[in-house]
């Protein structure tokens, strides 16, 4: 048996992006250990969410470990950097402006205590452009270089079929789909399909488990029907350098 690493941004990335790789390693007898960044501190925070004296960190941290717990993780690491955001790109002192090396180091020493099989990181693009997505390819890349752990996936989003996901959603909410710039990457770029249809139930608890940031809109994907669930979040998809043209991995752990 092996020991995954999966490395995110925010709580919840893990589990919108790896969540079935995650609980599927788990199932498979594997170790999994997820590191993420930062806590999240300034994701959905509408007025009266947080009890007096309780900070948004605060709360996204325990309800990453409910949703670890859903997925099988048996650790659960953070870096201790600042959510950038969006609209604060740039400002020191976030995740998107931590020194590289500094930050691989930290992460490089976790994938040395864990004699890390397999790390997962995102595409450059960080999938859709936050920054500090941007900054986990980064972060990642290098920390596996320093540590010796030869095998990266990339996660990403399969183009085609998050297209084809927005229609679904747009007719079921009775809206047109807005026109908007293309994200994640072209399906005959990606080298790794997972099918984790068995597990799309641990990912939706998963979801609900980060209960602070399930916002109206994220309901339309929470309040899915199970087969609708399974087909929109029943496949992960990951680029690997050094594999391809086309699919040529179908299990991280293999």
């Amino acid at each position: 048996m092996g020991t995954l690493v999966s490395f995110h941004a925010h709580p919840n990335d893990d589990t919108t992006t790896c969540g079935g790789v995650l609980r599927k390693a788990h199932e498979d007898g594997h170790r999994v250990v997820l590191v993420l960044a930062t806590r999240g501190e300034l994701g959905y925070n509408p007025d009266g969410l947080l009890a007096e004296g309780e900070t948004l960190a605060d709360r996204r941290a325990v309800e990453a470990r409910a949703a670890a717990d859903v997925l099988g993780v048996d650790r659960l690491e953070f870096l201790g950097y600042t959510d950038s955001g969006m609209a604060a790109a740039g400002e020191g002192g976030t995740f998107q402006t931590a020194d590289v090396e500094e930050a691989a180091r930290k992460l490089a020493a976790i994938l040395r205590e864990e004699n890390a099989d397999v790390l997962t990181v995102y595409d450059e693009k960080g999938t859709y452009g936050d920054p500090d997505h941007i900054q986990v390819h980064r972060v990642g890349t290098r920390a596996a270089e320093l540590a010796g752990t030869s095998k990266v996936f990339q996660s990403t989003i399969n183009r085609e079929h998050i297209k084809a996901n927005q229609r679904v959603l747009a007719e079921r909410a009775g809206v047109e789909l807005p026109a908007g710039p293309d994200f994640g990457t072209p399906e005959a770029e990606l080298t790794c399909r997972v099918d984790v249809s068995a597990y799309t139930e641990y990912k939706r608890k998963a979801l609900l488990a980060h209960a602070s940031q399930i916002t109206p809109q994220s309901t339309l994907f929470t309040d899915l029907p199970e087969d609708t669930f399974r087909t929109m979040f029943g496949t992960e998809w990951f680029i690997r350098a050094g594999q391809g043209p086309g699919i040529t991995e179908t299990d991280l752990m293999a």
